[in-house]
């Protein structure tokens, strides 16, 4: 995107759509800039850039910082808007929940808001947190802020190249097969998807509910950090919710990573992963190598068997959990109903997209009576295959290194009339998801001009370790200091 199609007095100035969450923190209280002012360069910079991306859904009217001395405090963010914020539009990017508003907050916004950050707006997402390339949403596609012919990634793709193209320093995603790590990657920002039941999702509309997590996308390892420490933490109306402490994640960042045992798992470095990107992720390696840490390969085998698994896992538990969209209650409701079976007919069919309705026939039909020990059961064994996968895999070593994604970032429609081809963008990123392990991803580089990452996996509740091999690897690079067209161009006014 060109600069010409920009309003140059409100694109912002560049230092400061830049700068990272710490030295916004310093510009705020040095008194250099307030929160208002800071609200208002990123508003004015949505409003100029993001008609050409189409990366939010809402806008929200920026409110004074509820704390003026939290960790976040005049920090301004977008939600992935699958986040209930009380009063303001919740949609999951679906006709279904289009004029919604949210009676009550999630406590990821809870927690948000009592740190100080400033709500900016609702980012747009793949219906219901299914899709990988944010082509599915009821409002539109999202562009990627570095090619717009490219898909960002989904779902929580409106939220990563929000990030990318500096219209918030931060923005929270959700992550049920890859979906804040994937687009993190084809955006070229540092996403992370912490262990299942480390960030609450009371408040967070379901898609997959013992997949689902909720998680952080910002320009660095360093800015992931700091968020996720306001997030993260027991909530008691959270059944999955681990009552685990919450370390300071920030303190351990700058720690040596020397004698580090980095796996490398065999099965993902085949004829499955482009060869550049294979390249690119080699050479973000090897910088962890000169950084001191060891390589050691490892097996990751049946990764097409947990793929399988997972396109029937999801689907089944989102039959389940969307069940509740029927016209009754709340949400999207036909007009004229003749009875209650063509209010649910009619109610599901008009407000459920493509993609939705896809997923929830396929997991309707694998829990039917006739299917679900030929399916479902199985499914839920090679789950627990590839959780006993990665177990042995920590024995080898500390953390594990790979591809986020085969290949960059795709054509928009190009996997379109497609599904199962969309679905093997996902082949890297399920694995972890169905071990509830976390997961990062890292910018690592540029194929045809179009953003790579460096995928870190670590054992349960090890996201210190997964920002401290990060960051140390973004203190030997700049690709996560690289900017878009959309964004260089604004540095020149």
């Amino acid at each position: 995107m060109s600069s010409s199609n920009q309003h140059p007095a409100a694109t912002g100035d560049s230092a400061t759509i830049n700068a990272s969450i710490a030295e916004l923190r310093g510009l705020l209280a040095a008194g250099r800039i307030s929160p208002t002012e800071l609200a208002g360069t990123f508003a004015a910079r949505i409003e100029a850039v993001d008609p050409g991306l189409n990366s939010l859904i809402s806008r929200v009217e920026a409110a004074a910082p509820a704390s003026t001395d939290g960790p976040l405090a005049g920090i301004p963010y977008v939600h992935k808007d699958i986040f209930c914020a009380k009063g303001t539009r919740t949609t999951c990017g679906s006709r279904m929940l289009a004029d919604w508003v949210a009676p009550y907050d999630s406590t990821v916004h809870e927690r948000l808001t009592r740190s100080g950050a400033v709500l900016l707006g609702k980012a747009n997402m793949d219906e219901f947190a299914m899709g990988s390339s944010n082509e599915n949403s009821h409002f539109g596609a999202v562009a990627n802020p570095w090619d717009a012919k490219a898909v960002p990634g989904g779902s929580s793709g409106g939220s990563a190249a929000a990030v990318a193209a500096r219209l918030a320093p931060f923005a929270t995603g959700t992550d049920t097969g890859g979906s804040i790590r994937q687009p993190a990657a084809y955006c070229g920002v540092t996403g992370i998807k912490p262990t299942y039941g480390r960030v609450s999702r009371y408040g967070m509309i379901a898609y997959a509910s013992s997949f689902d997590q909720g998680g952080v996308i910002a320009k660095s390892a360093e800015d992931c950090a700091i968020v996720l420490g306001e997030m993260a933490g027991f909530d008691p109306r959270d059944s999955t919710s681990a009552d685990r402490e919450v370390p300071d994640y920030t303190a351990t960042l700058g720690e040596s990573i020397a004698g580090l045992r980095v796996g490398i798992p065999r099965q993902w470095f085949t004829d499955a992963l482009e060869p550049a990107v294979g390249d690119a992720v080699t050479a973000a390696i090897d910088e962890l190598r000169a950084a001191g840490a060891e390589t050691v390969e490892i097996d990751l085998p049946d990764a097409e068997i947990a793929l399988a698994a997972y396109y029937l896992l999801a689907p089944a538990e989102a039959s389940s959990n969307l069940s509740r969209f029927d016209g009754v209650r709340f949400g999207y409701r036909c007009e004229e109903p003749k009875d209650l079976q063509d209010l649910y007919e009619r109610t599901r069919s008009e407000g459920f997209g493509a993609e939705v309705k896809r997923r929830i026939l396929v997991g309707t039909y694998a829990l039917s009576a006739g299917y679900y020990d030929a399916f479902y059961r199985r499914a839920q064994k090679a789950r627990r295959l590839v959780s006993g996968h990665f177990d042995r895999a920590f024995g080898q070593c500390d953390v594990i290194a790979g591809p986020v994604t085969p290949s960059a970032a795709f054509d928009r429609g190009a996997h379109s009339a497609d599904p199962a081809k969309m679905y093997l963008e996902d082949i890297f990123t399920i694995p972890v998801n169905l071990a509830g392990l976390p997961g990062m991803s890292v910018p690592a580089g540029f194929v045809g001009g179009r953003p790579v990452g460096l995928q870190l996996i670590g054992r349960h509740f090890d996201e210190a370790r997964l920002f401290n091999v990060a960051h140390q690897y973004q203190q030997r690079v700049d690709w996560h200091r690289r900017t878009p067209p959309v964004a260089a161009d604004s540095s020149n006014h």
